[in-house]
């Protein structure tokens, strides 16, 4: 008789314990009653009833999900492989259970899926350039399929587009001739700067002869300051003899005047 009640109390005991559940502060628990659900508890310590009751634990926080490398084909017909981490965590417990077997798994699967169809509508260069905007697109287009699981899509980030050698070398020969092509661009527009202001110089060296001929003393006394042990032959302009001869005429005529 003492055995049985101790086997019966033993049982009783197993009974109780295995009613007894903790769950942290991260944790929830979607309770089914006879297979259909009933609510969802925690955190804290939660009784379920044996044989009637089952829970089913969900993490609440953020999940950090590696996207594997995805062969994409761009528009511009380039193939590479790209790969992201998605950062995801469940809000809603029941619909993360009842409304898809494994929620892990499927927010992976469409993931990848996303990642070749969204990509695969931009070209390289985007790819390469535009990664933010792409990691918008692609994190809204998870977050509107994913809602219906429970699920928010916190953030999606592209880690690296691997492109082959001999892509990696016609890059480089664009990213040059793009280089050549500035400095190019750069050297003519100083030219026709200098152009202008050299233009803009002899329009008003035009209008004040003394102002030319003073220019061009000033250039005789500088080459010939850089060249001290050469001879050096200047062409003289006429203009400038007239301009002195006029000068020599003035005080003539001045000294007759006052005779």
């Amino acid at each position: 008789m003492e055995t049985v009640l101790i086997v019966v109390l033993a049982v009783l005991l197993a009974i109780v314990v295995s009613a007894i559940r903790i769950l942290r502060e991260y944790e929830r628990g979607v309770i089914f009653q006879l297979g259909r659900f009933w609510s969802v508890k925690g955190p804290g310590l939660i009784l379920v009833i044996p044989f009637i009751q089952q829970m089913v634990r969900v993490d609440l926080r953020t999940v950090v999900m590696d996207v594997p490398s995805q062969d994409v084909i761009s528009r511009d017909n380039v193939s590479v492989g790209v790969n992201a981490v998605l950062y995801f965590r469940v809000i809603d417990p029941q619909r993360a259970i009842i409304n898809v077997e494994d929620f892990y798994e499927a927010v992976s699967q469409l993931a990848q899926t996303t990642l070749r169809s969204v990509l695969g509508q931009h070209e390289l260069d985007e790819m390469l350039a535009e990664r933010d905007k792409l990691n918008a697109h692609i994190q809204e287009i998870l977050d509107q399929q994913t809602d219906h699981w429970g699920v928010k899509v916190a953030n999606v980030e592209i880690k690296h587009v691997d492109i082959d050698e001999s892509m990696i070398r016609a890059i480089a020969q664009q990213a040059e001739a793009e280089r050549a092509r500035r400095a190019k661009i750069i050297h003519a527009e100083g030219e026709m700067q200098a152009a202008e202001k050299l233009r803009d110089a002899a329009e008003i060296l035009g209008q004040s002869p003394a102002s030319l001929q003073l220019r061009y003393l000033q250039t005789l006394v500088t080459v010939a300051n850089e060249n001290e042990s050469s001879s050096i032959v200047f062409p003289l302009p006429l203009e400038l003899l007239r301009a002195f001869g006029n000068s020599d005429a003035a005080p003539a005529a001045g000294a007759g005047g006052s005779q």
